[in-house]
């Protein structure tokens, strides 16, 4: 018994650090979606199969006892089965999970669109299937992807993924679920849990793109060091404009005036480069430029790197806003708001021949 998935990556539109402290995000699921391939064995063994190579174990009711170290391109992935298995709670059979490499651009490198989360969502899906279990995916995914990075991040990214679409999210808390999957009493934990604060928006009305810096930044050391030096007040006086602005950029995203959508977005980017010096110099040219075009963008994500969110009034002005931004050596990506995690009717070739070697 085998199934195929998919998932979206993800892209900040507002609320990308007021959601660390309480406020809400506005976070699109975008392409390119990332593939899966799980597949039931008969034995107790687990292989997890990534473009890096394939990690290999055996199911206990306390996890997958892996037989080497779980290397850093594995453990979301194999942070979220030994949360699984433990929801579980009992022996199960073992089964072989493969999962397509993270979208990156024509030098190879990653596009900083939410490929952990995407693996993470997709592997909390595929061991429920595998399972035939029904608990509740997107909150494992939540807490697997929380506890493998010691608890940073906000779950904004999961939620796109899980969900698909615009989504409107405000932060779960997964610290006492992750204490539960120590201590015990974890399947009761989680379903007594609430439920996802996660809402799907309307389809926006605007044409999305996205331009790539060619530089990648650590979500986790910035998170780090904006907390380090900012009190509880100004998080609280950072989150009240934030969610301001944010409802602004939303109501936006349905159409009607562009120039006051353009000066909500531009004004929720001044705001986060207030946290610091986050907007790097290619960052600056791709929103100067994006003004130029009659378009608007601001960074998506904990900045430093990584890449700009772009809003046109139409597709003909994003074609060439894109064209423009390609034209001066930077990675671009037409967007359009994707489905959440789903079944797909044919596997991944590559995932389904990684997975028959195995045998």
């Amino acid at each position: 018994m085998e199934r195929a998935l998919s998932a979206p990556g993800k892209l900040f539109v507002a609320g990308e650090y007021a959601v660390l402290w309480g406020g809400v995000s506005r976070v699109a699921a975008v392409g390119p979606r990332t593939a899966a391939l799980v597949r039931r064995r008969s034995d107790s063994q687990v292989h997890v199969c990534v473009e890096e190579g394939t990690l290999a174990g055996r199911t206990t009711p306390r996890g997958v006892k892996w037989e080497r170290e779980v290397p850093p391109g594995f453990s979301f992935v194999a942070r979220t089965l030994d949360e699984a298995l433990r929801l579980h709670g009992r022996e199960s059979v073992g089964f072989d999970l493969a999962v397509s490499p993270s979208a990156v651009d024509a030098n190879g490198r990653k596009l900083g669109m939410g490929g952990s989360a995407c693996a993470t969502v997709l592997a909390a899906d595929a061991v429920r299937f595998v399972l035939e279990e029904k608990f509740d995916a997107l909150k494992v995914a939540l807490v697997s992807h929380a506890a493998a990075q010691g608890g940073k991040g906000s779950g904004g990214d999961v939620a796109a993924s899980y969900a698909g679409g615009v989504v409107r999210y405000r932060r779960y808390e997964v610290s006492a679920l992750i204490e539960a999957s120590s201590a015990g009493g974890y399947r009761a934990a989680l379903d007594a849990a609430p439920t996802v604060d996660v809402w799907r928006m309307p389809v926006p009305k605007l044409s999305l793109g996205y331009a790539f810096t060619g530089e990648s930044a650590s979500t986790r050391v910035l998170i780090s060091q904006v907390e380090a030096k900012m009190g509880e007040a100004g998080r609280r006086a950072f989150v009240e404009r934030s969610d301001a602005l944010g409802h602004e950029i939303e109501v936006g995203l349905g159409g009607g005036d562009f120039r006051a959508f353009s000066e909500a977005v531009r004004d929720q980017h001044a705001l986060l480069q207030e946290l610091g010096p986050l907007e790097t110099e290619p960052m600056h040219r791709v929103l100067a430029m994006a003004l130029a075009y009659g378009c608007v963008g601001k960074q998506s994500g904990a900045g430093g790197g990584d890449g700009c969110i772009l809003f046109a009034p139409d597709a003909e002005k994003r074609a060439a806003l894109l064209e423009g931004i390609r034209a001066r050596g930077f990675h671009t990506l037409e967007l359009d708001v994707e489905p959440g995690v789903r079944g797909e009717a044919q596997p991944d070739a590559r995932l389904r021949s990684w997975l028959d070697a195995l045998r």
